[in-house]
């Protein structure tokens, strides 16, 4: 079924780009569909990356009982941000940075890291107590009941907030075409100034595509 709608949503785009035009407007080349995609890819990878790097050690800090006092104030700033609309954290931050790839990788960043410190957080918690006291009762140093229990335990639950996150960025960067960041959104955009939904189309399709095959991998890693 994930192959087949991936074959219908590329087959959609490479239709729309096939018809060369719409009336008085052209349709978009596919080397730029191409560039675009591409783009795209960058912009929610950047993003993703600094929201892992910065997200599962704030995540894991928040378990610890030195930080214990303040992990309340972080999980629930991570669940009302979580409520927040995309558009707004990328409004908020082109006000600020400017229009731009700049604003929207910020923007993609922040909205990406509030579910990997909630599932780092909650992954490391779910962790049974019962299980670490054997593990130090076993002669494991903390470093190595980190390393060995809780991590591999919480792996699950830290990866779906990670394939969370990377595909709601999938589409929180098409909105971003709305700032100027590049990427399909900036596809999507000029359809709909020109209201030719078929060029709208070939920004929309391969993004689904996009969200739908990173979701799969992602999937695929987190049961591997």
């Amino acid at each position: 079924m994930l192959a087949i709608l991936l074959l219908v949503l590329l087959g959609i785009t490479a239709w729309m780009t096939s018809l060369g035009s719409v009336g008085i407007f052209k349709v978009t080349p596919a080397m730029k569909i191409v560039s675009a995609t591409l783009r795209h890819l960058q912009i929610v990878a950047v993003a993703e990356l600094l929201a892992i790097v910065v997200g599962i050690p704030i995540g894991f800090l928040s378990t610890r009982k030195a930080f214990r006092f303040i992990s309340p104030v972080l999980i629930g700033i991570a669940n009302i941000g979580q409520t927040v609309p995309t558009l707004a954290f990328i409004g908020i931050a082109a006000a600020f940075l400017g229009m731009g790839y700049t604003a929207a990788v910020v923007a993609l960043f922040i909205y990406a890291t509030l579910p990997v410190v909630r599932n780092t957080y909650a992954g490391i918690r779910s962790v049974d107590p019962a299980v670490k006291e054997a593990a130090q009762g076993m002669g494991m140093s903390k470093w190595e009941v980190t390393s060995k229990i809780e991590l591999p335990l919480a792996r699950p639950v830290i990866m779906a907030g990670i394939r969370t996150s990377t595909v709601v960025n999938v589409g929180t960067a098409a909105v971003a075409g709305m700032i100027g960041a590049g990427g399909l959104g900036a596809i999507i955009m000029s359809g709909l100034a020109v209201r030719v939904m078929e060029i709208v189309i070939q920004g929309a399709a391969p993004t689904a595509a996009l969200a739908i095959l990173l979701d799969a991998l992602l999937g695929v890693s987190k049961t591997g």
